[in-house]
């Protein structure tokens, strides 16, 4: 899951991201409102964490530029106003959910969660395929009834493949959905963490490459 979180509170910022990444999350940060939405329009994030009062170019503003152009991105509102009226105003404008300063981080994860769901086509909770079975929230997978420890990465590789359902995924979609915006695009991150995920998915092996195109599961 590929997140950005756009809060000009910097140390929250850094927390945000700090706990999301230990959700296995992939997070960039953005402390601007104009930069933020830059940020949003050249990539395509699941989740937006947006607080409401940002310097350069406002929250509402930005929901509604982003609520055209990147209808499919769910957008997290974060407000110190925690009045009902706050909270319509802010979901008038586009936004997918709302949520007031200070707040649980465990229902920030949650509601992100929730909202990373309806980003695209629905999906089980529970991801099943040839003998694996993958629970995003638990973040717990299993072969043939076997719970296998992985990375985050590895996680999140695995999980995109699934969710895939077939399909072929390439490796700079993996690097896009997986890794946050620090990773060099020419590194070769995907190469090594599939070949450590094959490894620990053990034999037969599930994982095809398709040259020239990516991988499929």
């Amino acid at each position: 899951m590929r997140v950005l979180v756009i809060e000009d509170e910097e140390a929250l910022a850094s927390a945000i991201a700090r706990g999301l990444r230990r959700e296995g999350m992939a997070v960039d940060i953005t402390l601007d409102g104009r930069e933020g939405l830059q940020k949003a329009l050249i990539t395509a994030y699941d989740v937006i964490v947006l607080d409401r009062n940002l310097p350069g170019l406002h929250g509402d503003e930005v929901c509604h530029r982003l609520t055209g152009a990147r209808p499919e991105t769910r957008i997290l509102m974060l407000t110190a106003a925690r009045g009902l009226r706050d909270k319509i105003a802010g979901l008038n404008l586009g936004a997918d959910d709302y949520l007031g300063k200070p707040f649980a981080f465990e229902e920030l994860v949650a509601r992100i969660r929730a909202l990373a769901r309806r980003a695209g086509p629905a999906r089980p909770p529970v991801l099943c395929d040839k003998g694996i079975e993958l629970d995003p929230a638990a973040r717990k997978v299993w072969r043939d009834g076997v719970e296998l420890e992985l990375t985050n990465k590895e996680f999140g590789v695995l999980e995109a493949l699934l969710a895939a359902g077939g399909a072929v995924v390439s490796g700079e979609e993996l690097l896009e959905r997986v890794w946050d915006e620090n990773t060099d695009p020419f590194s070769n991150v995907v190469r090594v963490t599939m070949m450590t995920l094959r490894k620990k998915l053990g034999e037969p092996a599930l994982i095809d490459t398709v040259a020239g195109a990516g991988y499929r599961l």
